[in-house]
């Protein structure tokens, strides 16, 4: 039985890494289509959004078949919680992917992003990539040093964030008011996609410690 279920826990993890790489695709894509206005990019994003969600459902199911075939104690029972909050967390995170694809889809053929922001959203797609990547690192491996990372990367994130207010904000601002929202809206999602993203990494290092560490987000 124990060996069992440790094969059945393994299959969760492994959709968790499958569920961050898809993540992190689809960002990437998403932030294609955003800055060169990337169509196919963008119908790609959306499309696969639900293969996430796919995912998210059979980790649901695993856990809670595990939970109910086992009843799991202790450090088994801290791994499937876990597994649960991180998925939540990872499904979130595709669907921030899907708003940033859908709204350079509502651009379309015009890039959803000004010459004068692209620097700003450039940077938080990277941001927001190597947060990813990091996500399936620690979900492949756990390792609190790894995610404790993600709390610098968050960081960078909100100062970026901030940095984005301060030009829509600005008196020689030439775009109008829809153009400002629709980059408020934008910042917003790679703001959030961070933001969960340290929410995983939280979720890891309390399966590894089992202390849980506080959020704001």
């Amino acid at each position: 039985m124990r060996d069992e279920f440790r094969a059945d826990l393994q299959i969760v993890s492994q959709l968790l890494v499958d569920m961050a790489e898809g993540v992190r695709a689809a960002m990437r894509q998403a932030t294609r289509a955003l800055l060169t206005a990337d169509r196919q990019a963008a119908e790609t994003v959306i499309e696969r959004d639900a293969e996430i969600d796919d995912l998210y459902r059979h980790v649901e199911e695993r856990v809670c078949d595990l939970l109910a075939r086992q009843a799991p104690v202790a450090s088994d029972l801290r791994a499937m919680i876990t597994a649960l909050h991180v998925a939540a967390d990872l499904e979130r995170m595709g669907d921030l992917a899907d708003h940033v694809a859908k709204t350079a889809l509502r651009r379309h053929p015009s890039p959803a992003v000004p010459a004068e922001l692209r620097t700003i959203f450039t940077e938080m797609a990277d941001i927001a990539d190597r947060m990813a990547v990091k996500i399936g690192s620690v979900l492949a491996k756990p390792d609190v040093d790894l995610a404790g990372e993600l709390d610098r990367d968050d960081d960078a994130m909100d100062e970026l964030h901030k940095s984005l207010f301060s030009v829509l904000l600005g008196d020689d601002w030439p775009y109008g008011v829809e153009t400002a929202i629709d980059a408020t809206l934008l910042g917003r999602f790679y703001e959030r996609f961070a933001d969960h993203a340290v929410n995983a990494g939280e979720h890891v290092i309390y399966l590894i410690t089992g202390e849980s560490t506080p959020t704001g987000n």
